[in-house]
């Protein structure tokens, strides 16, 4: 145990259910980061069961709710317990010792979970979960700035494709006998470690394309700060946005700073809040960057399906994109809702080629995309 004390003086800010979200998806990034998957609905499991704890300050009770709602396999176990500690220690601790003892991780869990408070503080998790499941529409400027934390995070996770190429791997499924034998030279012989190798992973390109016409104005903000965020995590990543023409925004969203790279999309995109003319967009997208984006890009467009141009020239550029790509994904907001259907022009147009519609209209739908984006049989 460390006998680390907190510096002294220093005081616990109010604690938010942004905060709180926040500081949970760390831990789930540290977790993936070991081979741990982690998706957005297992941080959801983990808000709940947080909120369950008869005391949410226990550190004990919060260790185990987390373990049992994070780890889907036994090898994990023992990865979270040293992620756990990991995640304590490295959070600020804010709490001054506990009776008798030097309790420095239970200090560090006390001060995510009551943040200075004495009560519980089950409504904050709550509220980070309305949070995840807001729609964009309904964000203030409070909201806005918790959420780009989170996109941040998001962002860096993507379509992976296994290559032709063979690298050593700790987790790939073929043993490799001769480096299994090599090592067993320091060993007398002994093959005590048997040596992995599986085929290397690399980077799918991804291209997202953004409808920003007047109709997606209520989520065109988030949906670039999620497209800013993800040029600039990725590599092979493509951004495009349109309204009555396409525009490549890639090189102006690219950029540490998300809210200078926003304004310099904004200037690019001159016919922002205009009509929707997505057969055109997708279009020019086909002849003009087919080279571009490549063969098997995982295209994810993102538009509520509005469409005043001509429905057979989208189906037919459609059908033109969807034999180039891996894999073609639409987030229509409007699908949020579960009276919705495709009868819009455009959505009957598009449907036939589509491999997947999502609703894209808040954290929780950009979470899932993302989780989908990983998988392999994607």
């Amino acid at each position: 145990m460390s006998d680390r004390q907190p510096p002294e003086g220093r005081t616990s800010p109010p604690c938010t259910g942004a905060a709180l979200t926040e500081r949970l998806g760390a831990l789930c990034e540290l977790l993936r980061n070991r081979g741990v998957r982690v998706g957005t609905g297992e941080l959801l499991a983990a808000h709940r069961a947080l909120e369950a704890l008869p005391d949410p300050a226990d550190a004990d009770l919060a260790a185990m709710a987390l373990r049992a709602t994070l780890c889907s396999a036994r090898e994990h176990l023992a990865t979270f317990d040293e992620v756990w500690r990991q995640w304590q220690y490295g959070a600020e601790t804010k709490l001054g010792p506990g009776p008798g003892r030097d309790d420095a991780p239970r200090r560090a869990a006390l001060s995510i979970m009551s943040a200075g408070q004495r009560g519980p503080v089950s409504g904050a998790w709550s509220e980070a979960e309305v949070m995840l499941e807001r729609d964009f529409a309904g964000y203030d400027a409070r909201d806005r700035a918790a959420a780009l934390a989170l996109l941040r995070r998001r962002a860096a996770r993507g379509p992976q494709r296994r290559t032709r190429r063979v690298v050593a791997s700790r987790r790939g499924q073929r043993i490799d006998v001769r480096a299994t034998m090599r090592a067993s030279w320091r060993t007398g012989g002994e093959a005590f470690v048997l040596r992995r190798s599986g085929h290397r992973l690399e980077n799918r390109p991804l291209v997202l394309v953004a409808d920003v016409s007047g109709s997606m104005a209520p989520y065109a903000a988030m949906l670039l700060a999620y497209m800013q965020a993800t040029v600039t995590a990725r590599r092979r990543v493509e951004a495009f946005a349109f309204a009555t023409r396409l525009t490549r925004i890639t090189h102006e969203l690219r950029g540490r700073d998300p809210e200078a790279a926003l304004r310099r999309a904004a200037v690019a995109l001159h016919d922002a809040r205009g009509g929707t003319r997505i057969g055109e967009a997708v279009s020019v997208l086909n002849r003009e960057y087919g080279r571009l984006i490549g063969r098997g890009s995982v295209v994810v467009l993102l538009s509520d399906g509005w469409d005043r141009g001509d429905p057979d020239l989208l189906g037919e550029e459609l059908a033109r994109l969807r034999r180039c790509a891996h894999r073609l994904i639409w987030l229509n907001p409007l699908a949020a809702d579960p009276r919705w259907e495709p009868l819009t022009r455009g959505m009957v147009a598009a449907s036939p080629h589509l491999d997947r519609v999502l609703p894209g209209n808040s954290l929780l739908s950009l979470g899932a995309l993302v989780d989908l984006l990983e998988r392999e049989d994607l």
